[in-house]
């Protein structure tokens, strides 16, 4: 996860502080600790104050121990690209004042710090449309699409078995979500997740039921997904289902599935998800290994609130 992620969703809030422009703070209060902002600071005439508090809010508003502010949106030499520079910190006591800066492009629909992310009142309302569109895997909970968990994972990732739990947790407590496996395999590094992915995705064009029973068996049998013995791992996973081992390897290699592969994992890419596992809430990507589950929880209901979602 690049540096200015891992800033949004920290709540230690321990990266470095930025370089920036705004000058020595004044001295603050305990009640309110972050300095005034300085309109001289305020040159550029997009985004909108508005604009980068709303984007804030979407990304932040679930954590109300967080405080910040925005201290400049200024002008640069590159035509319509503005510099936004905030203050953030926490209510606890002796918590650091930290500095975000990245800079916003002519669209007004994108953001750079260290990567490129979406930006905007409603930063997630494009994703949150192609993962309705594009996430076919298999799925539990409600049938509705209004509240969509999209977990991206590869079935050779040491974390993605670890999430099982986790995303277990998140079916029993949000009801009212539809919570989809996607497959993203990382073949560079997991040389089998491809192959275990196809297999899945012929045993859910089966049975979708079927298909939650087969991941927990090759997460179960991970260590054993090598060239010794992965063909085997993944053949007693079909063969604990009652389906025949022999029709799923024919379906996986075949032409039509090895494209679906290919597709799953370009659009993963093409959405933005960088890691497994990660997961989707309404189209906002966390990495679920840097949350808590009690994190994850406030984040899912934020959004839900925030896309006038019903969670019961």
């Amino acid at each position: 996860m690049n540096r200015f992620a891992a800033l949004l969703l920290s709540v230690t809030l321990a990266l470095p502080l930025a370089a920036q422009t705004i000058p020595d703070a004044p001295s603050v209060t305990a009640a309110d600790p972050l300095p005034k902002a300085d309109p001289q600071y305020f040159d550029a005439a997009s985004p909108t104050l508005e604009t980068v508090n709303a984007f804030l809010h979407a990304i932040w508003g679930y954590d109300h121990d967080r405080i910040y502010r925005v201290m400049a949106i200024q002008k640069t030499t590159a035509p319509n690209v503005s510099k936004v520079v905030i203050f953030v910190t926490s209510r606890t006591p002796g918590a650091q004042v930290q500095t975000v800066q990245f800079f916003t492009t002519p669209d007004g629909k994108h953001a750079i710090a260290d990567t490129v992310f979406d930006f905007g009142a409603k930063p997630f309302a494009d994703n949150r449309v192609l993962m309705q569109q594009k996430a076919d895997g298999p799925a539990h909970g409600a049938a509705s699409k209004d509240l969509l968990l999209v977990e991206f994972a590869d079935m050779q990732c040491p974390h993605c078995k670890v999430a099982q739990e986790t995303m277990a947790n998140v079916v029993r407590d949000f009801p009212t979500a539809r919570v989809v496996y996607q497959n993203f395999p990382l073949t560079s590094i997991h040389p089998f997740a491809a192959k275990a992915a196809a297999y899945g995705n012929c045993v859910a064009k089966k049975s979708n039921d079927a298909f939650w029973i087969y991941l927990q068996d090759v997460f179960d049998h991970q260590e054993a997904l090598n060239a010794e013995a992965g063909d085997a791992t993944l053949a007693n996973a079909v063969r604990k289902l009652g389906q025949d081992p022999a029709a799923i390897a024919a379906c996986a290699a075949s032409p039509e599935e090895q494209k679906h592969v290919k597709e799953q994992i370009a659009f993963a890419n093409s959405v933005g998800v960088s890691e497994t596992p990660m997961l989707s809430v309404n189209g906002h990507l966390l990495p679920l290994g840097s949350l808590s589950y009690e994190q994850l929880k406030q984040i899912i209901t934020f959004q839900a609130q925030q896309d006038e979602v019903p969670l019961k």
